[in-house]
């Protein structure tokens, strides 16, 4: 059996967690939401410096609430990719200062990989080959998952993602931050069918639509032009409706060019995992869609949507049981996609 200290701390989640062979014995999490709220989105800076002062805590409790000491461990893992740099450093510094001090394995786990690992939980686990769309503030993307670190892009985002496109509708709605949890709530109650707002798609050179891409910009834009209309005409702005309409159409372009992908490449269990897929409408298209096509779907369980240090812990223990670990002077990545997660074991390729 494998037991792993997890942290994660790429963006603004400060987390750590005990992970036994894909059993979840501590999961602690410190959020940073309320004070970027402020700002209308993170503040990097801000970000970093809070991940410093939570961490040890958060270290301390882990364990605590696990009833093992570090000494306990059989490895240390940290979120090493993507996501911003400071808030990185932090995770990765702390974890491989953690991993010599015990005298264990370091792991730097790739942060989309734990997010897919939350999912592959559960009694019978979901068993690869199966498409993974990930969805959050920072990713959507659509990825055949042909066994752990065999991944193959086959769709995405060509501008934002989808839970930044939630992000900057609800700045324009003047709902807050997050802006996912803010639409979801204004929605309710408002009308889906009301605006008709542009599903984007991308253009082939050759003529006709790319079947599975997603843009979410000219959405963005869509909703961006009916709030200037109706405030030039000084009427009150039909904000359930204009949050119902928009939300509605994200997930249906979610769903649609999923499972499209799903069939066309004879992948029967899709995944979906990233902070986005709490999204309740989501999750009830989704239902619908693959039920009506016999495709098998899996949910992340709603706790491990958004970040947090147990999916690392889960990723890690995986990477472990197949014999793998990280170089100790392994560095981090902002930027790494998902295919090439191998790279984070054996020599440091940065």
């Amino acid at each position: 059996m494998h037991t792993v200290l997890a942290l994660e701390t790429s963006c603004d989640e400060s987390a750590a967690a005990v992970v036994r062979d894909g059993v979840v014995l501590s999961n602690e999490v410190a959020s940073q939401v309320e004070e970027h709220a402020r700002y209308g989105g993170v503040v990097p800076e801000l970000a970093s410096r809070r991940h410093v002062e939570a961490l040890p805590v958060l270290v301390e409790r882990a364990l605590q609430g696990a009833g093992l000491p570090l000494s306990a461990m059989d490895a240390v893992a940290a979120t090493v990719a993507p996501g911003l740099l400071g808030a990185l450093l932090v995770g990765s510094v702390t974890g491989r200062t953690l991993a010599r001090l015990a005298g264990v394995p370091f792991l730097g786990i790739h942060h989309l990989e734990g997010h897919l690992c939350s999912a592959l939980v559960g009694d019978p686990a979901p068993q690869p080959p199966l498409l993974v769309l990930l969805v959050s503030g920072g990713h959507t993307e659509l990825i055949a998952l042909r066994q752990l670190g065999q991944y193959e892009r086959l769709a995405g985002s060509r501008d934002d993602a989808a839970g930044e496109a939630f992000d900057k509708v609800a700045r324009l709605l003047q709902l807050g931050y997050p802006g996912g949890p803010a639409i979801e709530a204004a929605a309710v109650g408002g009308d889906p069918q009301r605006f008709a707002f542009p599903p984007g798609r991308i253009s082939l050179p050759e003529g006709g639509f790319h079947p599975y891409d997603f843009s979410f910009s000219g959405l963005k834009t869509a909703v961006l032009r009916e709030v200037e209309r109706w405030t030039q005409r000084g009427e009150t702005l039909p904000v359930a409706d204009l949050a119902a309409s928009f939300q509605h159409v994200v997930c249906k372009v979610l769903v649609q060019r999923s499972v499209r992908c799903a069939e066309d490449h004879g992948l029967d269990g899709l995944v979906v995992v990233g902070g986005v897929s709490a999204n309740s409408e989501l999750r009830s298209q989704l239902q619908q869609a693959c039920q009506a096509r016999g495709l098998a779907l899996h949910l992340a369980p709603l706790a491990w949507c958004t970040d947090n240090a147990a999916m690392i812990g889960l990723a890690a223990c995986r990477r472990l049981a197949a014999g793998q670990s990280s170089d100790i002077s392994l560095g981090v990545a902002p930027r790494l996609p998902l295919a090439e997660a191998d790279a984070l074991y054996g020599p440091p390729p940065f």
